[in-house]
């Protein structure tokens, strides 16, 4: 049992995948986490957050709706530091119209924002972006030989072009995030996950874990577009945004992610360890979208764990 702690954090969208491993990772840590969630009446959203070691002790659960400017307020008032997983909810990613999805990611970031701005002692924002708002390029080369590190940013042209809305909900969520930041001086960094994998604390998966599951089930239709992308597990996710927020002369942006496979290798790889499950043996077809995800990661910003995607 921790009995010592490491000041109060808040944990925005805490029953989500990410938030969850998160703040189970924070509890063991020593920290006290003021997690927040649209509903906290909704136990069966929450209940698996209550079962962590320490939350009884050093787990608040509050309301707060990432639509709603000033509902983050109290939350954050009492922290000394805030990482910002929540999302809007999307019934699955680049299906909703554009409006719907870059409207709430955008004025969801900067509300959290405006509220971590009222608090005078507040240390530091860490801000889960994705490798969504890196990959997705066209520079007119193969994308297996495209190198992207921290620096770049997918193409908003191209992402308008493929009706990508999450991808450019990320890029322009992250943008705004940053140009309020430096307008009022506060300390953001971002962490950038590629294709997030392991365990759910939740009995809830998140979109991606559903197609991933899907392919266990032997449907390819949902994770077809994937194409090639890096993989990193949850864990390693949660780990480097604490990595993050502790390290003093952490800044800007960290890609986070481990592998990078084709559709191809994955269910090989899958059809070979779980062969119980009718997982398809060949090649997911995937068209061509020039979304390049080869990550060039130079090791003193690296938050790039070795665990595989097998692990």
């Amino acid at each position: 049992m921790v009995t010592s702690s490491k000041g109060k954090v808040c944990v925005t969208g805490a029953s989500g995948f990410v938030a969850s491993w998160l703040i189970k990772r924070l509890l063991e840590s020593g920290y006290h986490v003021v997690g927040t969630v649209r509903d906290p009446g909704n136990h069966q959203k929450t209940a698996h957050l209550w079962k962590l070691p320490g939350a009884k002790e050093r787990l608040q659960i509050v309301r707060a709706d990432l639509l709603e400017e000033g509902s983050f307020d109290s939350a954050v008032m009492a922290c000394e530091g805030v990482f910002h997983t929540a999302s809007p909810v999307l019934a699955k990613p680049d299906s909703t119209s554009k409006e719907e999805t870059l409207v709430p990611a955008v004025n969801g970031t900067l509300n959290v924002l405006r509220s971590c701005k009222k608090n005078p002692f507040l240390k530091r924002v860490v801000l889960t972006s994705s490798s969504s708002a890196v990959r997705i390029r066209d520079d007119g080369q193969s994308s297996s030989n495209i190198s992207l590190d921290e620096t770049a940013w997918s193409s908003v042209p191209l992402c308008e072009k493929m009706h990508l809305w999450y991808a450019l909900a990320k890029v322009f969520a992250e943008k705004a995030a940053w140009e309020f930041a430096k307008e009022n001086g506060i300390d953001l960094v971002t962490v950038l996950p590629s294709f997030v994998i392991g365990p759910s604390l939740s009995h809830e998966l998140c979109v991606t874990a559903s197609d991933v599951l899907g392919l266990f089930q032997g449907d390819t239709a949902r994770f077809s577009s994937y194409g090639r992308m890096g993989y990193v597990h949850i864990d390693d996710v949660a780990s480097s945004h604490i990595l993050v927020y502790e390290a003093p002369q952490a800044a800007g942006r960290y890609l986070c992610s481990s592998v990078v496979l084709d559709n191809d290798e994955l269910v090989s790889s899958l059809a070979k360890r779980y062969p119980i499950f009718p997982i398809p043996r060949r090649s997911v077809v995937v068209a061509s979208s020039g979304c390049a995800c080869h990550f060039k990661i130079s090791e003193r910003r690296a938050v790039c764990m070795v665990r595989s995607a097998a692990g």
